[in-house]
């Protein structure tokens, strides 16, 4: 019996400034029926809901702003760093 695998898409660097976080991903995908790769980047906000459960959204506050900035500017300066093939890299595990 062939039983298939299913491969779960881990992160390749996670960048976190209080309970924002900016996560870069590997993807693959076809164009033209050719395989490519490239990458993308999530961002969230951590917080605990009234029962103080961890929660995550996308919406931010107001003071959440420069913490946000931060965290792209890093997963940027990674992104960049990486693909000048310097070999220059930051991994920050949220």
């Amino acid at each position: 019996m062939n039983k298939k695998t299913e491969v779960k898409n881990l992160p390749e660097a996670k960048f976190r400034a209080g309970a924002i976080c900016a996560t870069v991903w590997k993807n693959t995908g076809n164009i033209d029926g050719k395989e490519t790769s490239y990458k993308t980047v999530s961002f969230e906000r951590g917080y605990k809901d009234k029962d103080g459960q961890w929660k995550s959204t996308t919406s931010l506050r107001v003071n959440d702003l420069p913490r946000a900035e931060v965290v792209l500017k890093k997963a940027y300066e990674y992104l960049v760093l990486k693909d000048q093939g310097n070999g220059i890299t930051e991994e920050v595990v949220c």
